[in-house]
């Protein structure tokens, strides 16, 4: 199936809302956390105790671990540190966007899904409005962290890829085990290389952007993720994800003081229409009703 149904479009655009708050959330919890620990922490969280609660998913362990190690540790461990080192969360929420491109590079290399006119035109739409934004924010940011973010949305796509050929059955369950995985090797990694952490001196607001990156980000979204990549192409669903950075560029101008120029406006503009043209199809024309033939003429002598 390739075009989205009017709830599970909602779905999609609700989705890259909550994903672009979680922008501004992550940054004020990198104000009171490594940002190693604070990935290992939102997985934990996340993870236990729905663990318990939950079965097993009806997925093999080899695509549990892949899910784990690509969009678990590796999106959001290289997201994060990169956000540490540097990059705002406007910027962030745009540069992490490359991951559309990644998402259909590897869709198309690995799972031969179509690439049509449609979506390429669309895709092409959406990605003028990030250049636009890219513009107008003139590339400030610092290269390292730029890279990190680059690779973020490259293991995010891969990621994408592995959870379409997983396909499991109950998305949220599948998420809270994937959690369960992502969060050892974080915080192993953030015991090496951050140190021994200080838990009890982080404040209350630390501790609620790590709920809500926890519950309602990772569980909740990347649960509406799955749900949808089980029921569509990747390159179908990873487009409306360039609704992102509209509301974190939004967001992160209203709590932070990014700026938002009117350039950004007419970008945001670029990127929902490229991606509603993207991930719609046109509706069929009719058939023309062929003319009935005209009634043979009766003979005068009958």
């Amino acid at each position: 199936m390739n075009t989205l149904r009017p709830v599970h479009l909602a779905l999609a655009i609700g989705l890259a809302f909550v994903w672009g708050v979680n922008f501004v959330v992550m940054q004020v919890g990198l104000e009171h956390f490594p940002p190693l620990l604070y990935a290992g922490l939102r997985f934990a969280l996340a993870a236990f105790p729905a663990l318990l609660l939950v079965g097993r998913p009806a997925v093999p362990w080899r695509w549990i671990a892949a899910v784990a190690a690509t969009l678990g540790a590796g999106q959001f461990g290289l997201l994060l540190v990169g956000m540490r080192a540097g990059m705002p969360a406007g910027l962030t929420s745009l540069v992490l966007q490359m991951q559309v491109l990644f998402t259909i590079l590897f869709a198309v290399t690995l799972l031969r899904e179509r690439l049509t006119a449609r979506r390429v035109t669309g895709l092409a739409v959406a990605f003028g409005g990030l250049a636009l934004v890219a513009l107008d924010f003139g590339g400030s940011g610092p290269i390292g962290a730029f890279a990190l973010c680059v690779a973020a949305a490259a293991a995010w796509g891969l990621g994408n890829v592995a959870q379409r050929k997983a396909a499991p059955p109950d998305a949220l369950r599948f998420m809270v085990w994937v959690s369960a995985l992502s969060s050892p090797p974080l915080l192993l990694l953030s015991l090496w290389l951050e140190g021994v952490p200080a838990l009890t001196t982080a404040p209350l607001e630390g501790w609620l952007s790590l709920l809500y990156v926890a519950f309602v980000s990772t569980l909740g979204g990347f649960g509406v993720w799955g749900f949808l990549l089980r029921r569509y192409d990747a390159s179908t669903v990873a487009p409306y994800t360039l609704l992102v950075p509209v509301f974190g560029m939004s967001t992160a101008a209203l709590f932070t003081g990014e700026p938002f120029t009117w350039l950004r406006v007419i970008a945001a503009v670029l990127i929902v229409t490229g991606v509603l043209y993207a991930g719609t199809r046109p509706r069929p024309r009719p058939e023309p009703t062929p003319p009935h033939p005209a009634p043979e003429p009766t003979p005068a002598n009958q």
